[in-house]
């Protein structure tokens, strides 16, 4: 098929892509079907196609409008609201946001990550701030939240397949639970924090078995977030008092990096099948 046929074709593709005469996700793929190197894309900003943008609608300009006007109408009054519009509001927000992220998912992965970035960002500083502004003085409110925006952004990142967010999520699930071992353990020693941690690490990598038959990517995060928790123990050493010498330190690390680069490379056949 020649250069002019298939520039004949793509037009007809967006006409039917603008009239609605099929459905969005038919477009794409007839769209791919038909562009080759050597035929121009339809221009777009981002991931919006120009000649949609040339003959859409009035009332598609007034909804963003109001849309934008109602966000910086919020946040601009948003200290005069009440504690349950607050969060309505906040909650509303961080919403539209996934939401969008996910509809925009296959069309432009890139602005997919970014709106689910400004969500993931915005549940954690917004609720932050409210129980800033509402005086919230107890600790554990605050660990329990980012225990609970944790466990938001990896479900997202699971629902999405965004490896990113999945992993953000245990980190923060992992960070935690060693932020409980800190005000738990007065000074612990060595065996108290190697019993801690160890046991987590194998359960994630367990799990991490498990759901390679079903799920890669997350088997993948699982792998290196197990991995990780595997050293916990001399990570927080640098974060508390720990009654132990520093050789003893050096030494576990010394042992558990030996005996993990060696557990990698004797079961390499079998790992990489749970990430590739």
């Amino acid at each position: 098929m020649d250069t002019e046929k298939r520039k004949v074709i793509v037009r007809e593709i967006e006409h039917w892509r603008r009239s609605k005469l099929l459905p969005e996700h038919y477009c794409d793929f007839l769209m791919n079907l038909y562009l080759d190197e050597s035929t121009p894309k339809p221009a777009s900003i981002m991931g919006v196609s120009v000649s949609s943008i040339a003959n859409s609608s009035w009332k598609i300009w007034l909804v963003i409008l109001a849309a934008i006007a109602a966000l910086a109408l919020s946040a601009l009054n948003f200290n005069s609201f009440g504690m349950p519009m607050q969060i309505g509001i906040s909650t509303l927000f961080v919403i539209i946001c996934y939401s969008f992220a996910y509809r925009q998912f296959s069309k432009s992965p890139v602005i997919s990550y970014l709106l689910c970035g400004a969500a993931s960002i915005s549940l954690l500083l917004l609720g932050l701030y409210l129980m800033d502004m509402y005086d919230v003085s107890s600790s554990y409110t605050y660990i329990g939240y980012l225990a609970f925006c944790s466990v938001v952004w990896m479900i997202n990142g699971v629902v999405g397949r965004m490896g990113i967010f999945q992993f953000c999520g245990w980190l923060g699930l992992v960070g935690t639970y060693g932020w409980l071992l800190l005000h738990k353990l007065n000074a612990p020693g060595w065996f108290s924090l190697e019993i801690s941690w160890i046991p987590v690490s194998i359960v994630l990598i367990w799990i991490a078995w498990l759901a390679h038959h079903t799920n890669k990517q997350v088997a993948g995060i699982l792998l290196l977030v197990g991995g990780l928790v595997w050293f916990a123990p001399e990570a927080m050493t640098f974060l508390t008092d720990v009654n132990m010498s520093s050789r003893v330190i050096q030494l576990s690390f010394t042992g558990k990096l030996v005996s993990a680069g060696a557990a990698f490379f004797v079961l390499r056949k079998k790992w990489v099948e749970w990430v590739v």
